[in-house]
């Protein structure tokens, strides 16, 4: 019973906040549609420097490649956006480098001809963010780790609860009656009404 307690509390203090976050997320998906935002648009054109121009007109490749330091240094500081981590498709017409990230995505066209770039940044606002996180939408090998340990901290906290209510439902008759309609609700649900 001690053994049981200290892993069900240790396993709650770790995913507190973690499912806390995940079930308000899970309201705010379950009614997106509800929730109203308005996207925030950035949009940009520039011409390559001639230098860079030479640069690119240099280089022959094909596919998936990542963006060499000198221009990806460039674009960083001419948009105000992080190239790093981002393959681009190359092509003999132009590069085209999709930056997506948890609440919105970036953009950028470079045609190899003519040094034109068309750039778009969206932002679709915090609760999309947050959705995303849930989701784990865009948001890198860190978060989900996070949400790998954050799953077994559940499941840990949860059958941990479980060996709980069962050493302690002899005192408190209504314990499997509830437990059964955890079981029984959702499988309802999902087997006649769901389409």
């Amino acid at each position: 019973m001690r053994q049981l307690m200290s892993w069900h509390w240790i396993s709650a203090a770790i995913s507190l906040i973690g499912m806390v976050g995940f079930a308000i997320t899970g309201i705010t998906l379950n009614h997106a549609s509800d929730i109203g935002a308005q996207p925030v648009i950035r949009e940009g054109v520039a011409t390559l420097p001639a230098e860079l121009q030479t640069e690119l007109g240099a280089i022959s490749i094909e596919g998936d490649q990542a963006l060499p330091a000198s221009l990806s240094n460039w674009l960083n500081r001419e948009f105000s956006l992080q190239t790093a981590g981002h393959d681009a498709e190359w092509s003999p017409e132009e590069i085209y480098l999709a930056m997506p990230r948890a609440g919105g995505d970036a953009w950028l066209s470079i045609d190899r001809a003519t040094g034109e770039i068309e750039y778009e940044d969206t932002w679709r606002g915090w609760v999309a963010y947050f959705n995303d996180l849930h989701k784990g939408r865009d948001t890198g090998s860190y978060w989900a780790w996070f949400i790998d340990i954050f799953a077994v901290a559940c499941v840990i906290f949860s059958l941990t609860g479980l060996g709980l209510l069962w050493l302690k439902s002899p005192a408190r008759p209504s314990t499997w009656p509830l437990v059964g309609l955890g079981v029984v609700i959702p499988l309802v649900l999902a087997l006649f009404f769901l389409h």
